[in-house]
């Protein structure tokens, strides 16, 4: 089992089985409080669990959980919401100080929101250092990281942005899918600045914990990503990514940038993966994951990734993959075309035959 959301399922799937397995099955999952698990049954729908599981909070993880079932139900939280969590969360009686870390965090989302730009920075800043101390590398620890990283992007200190991400080391145990995030958005601040070998490995680095963590679209998204800046530095005898990663050190200013290459077979094997994970399912309306798949495999000379688009034009939703097939599959563009322009007319009558 990989978290609470599986502990749900599997009591909500065995109710009798749970009475004496569920502690089990809670360290199996790695779940490590009951907060966790009754923010799963919110999540889920899962209101007898919920109820059951409440009485098991301490003040400071009820209060944090009212927050999350506003949210929840659609209402919104207030500044006044999140300063009266604050002050369970900090009382002598009822102090958690890791929760004092996430409200903190939640509170510094909602004033960058709310246009204060240095009382985001100031709650951002405090939770990644009290989580750090208290919980590091937990959920909430990985948050604070990704969070603080964003809102440095936010306000264009890409810099910033790229040390915070850092600090998500690989070696200290945070979730593969926070590090996955956080290589992803890393790589492309390297690619923007035009550090290609930075970009490549961490962009590569991305796609392999996505997939360690189970996020498909993550993967996806990663993958051609590192596919489509890869293309400009092929060869046939680049050493391979891992070992590329391995070998990276520490630059010194002024020093030689190492120059970026990448092996065919390697870019094409994550191209692969890509498309083979997309699924033979053609369907919906945004296929975003099959338009970047199909447009790199037009691009390397690989239509046969895409085979089974080919011939499938009735099958596809979303007009922007029709533009894409037009250009990777010229010999049916013109059934593309007509494709896609009832797939236009359909949005504009959704009761139009397509």
């Amino acid at each position: 089992m990989r978290g609470p959301e599986d502990v749900v399922q599997r009591v909500l799937s065995s109710p009798e089985e749970a009475v004496e397995a569920l502690p089990t099955w809670m360290d199996d999952a790695g779940v490590d409080g009951w907060l966790r698990l009754c923010e799963a049954a919110i999540f889920l729908g899962a209101p007898g669990l919920l109820t059951a599981w409440r009485t098991h909070l301490t003040p400071a993880e009820a209060t944090v959980l009212d927050l999350v079932e506003r949210r929840s139900t659609g209402r919104t939280v207030e500044a006044s919401h999140l300063d009266a969590a604050l002050e369970v969360c900090r009382a002598q009686d009822t102090r958690d100080l890791a929760l004092e870390g996430r409200v903190r965090m939640e509170r510094g989302l909602h004033r960058y929101e709310g246009g204060d730009v240095e009382g985001a920075r100031d709650d951002l800043t405090w939770a990644e250092t009290r989580l750090s101390s208290v919980a590091k590398a937990s959920r909430d620890h990985d948050l604070s990281l990704l969070n603080k990283a964003a809102f440095h992007l936010a306000v264009g200190e890409a810099i910033m942005a790229l040390q915070t991400y850092g600090e998500l080391s690989r070696t200290a145990g945070h979730a593969d899918e926070s590090i996955a995030i956080s290589r992803l958005a890393a790589g492309r601040i390297h690619a923007d600045l035009g550090q290609e070998f930075d970009a490549l490995r961490l962009l590569w680095l991305g796609h392999a914990h996505a997939i360690r963590a189970g996020q498909t679209m993550l993967a996806i998204e990663a993958g051609t990503t590192f596919v489509d800046l890869a293309e400009q530095h092929l060869t046939n005898d680049a050493a391979p990514m891992a070992q590329q990663v391995e070998e990276a050190a520490p630059r010194s200013a002024g020093g030689p940038v190492p120059q970026p290459a990448v092996l065919r077979s390697e870019a094409e094997a994550v191209l692969t993966w890509c498309s083979e994970a997309c699924g033979d399912d053609l369907s919906g309306p945004e296929r975003p994951e099959l338009r970047a798949v199909a447009l790199l495999a037009g691009r390397y000379g690989r239509t046969d990734l895409v085979e089974r688009l080919l011939d499938a034009a009735e099958a596809v939703d979303d007009p922007m993959l029709c533009a894409v097939m037009q250009q990777v599959d010229a010999d049916n563009a013109s059934r593309w075309a007509t494709r896609m322009a009832a797939l236009a007319l359909k949005g504009l009558d959704p009761d139009a035959q397509v």
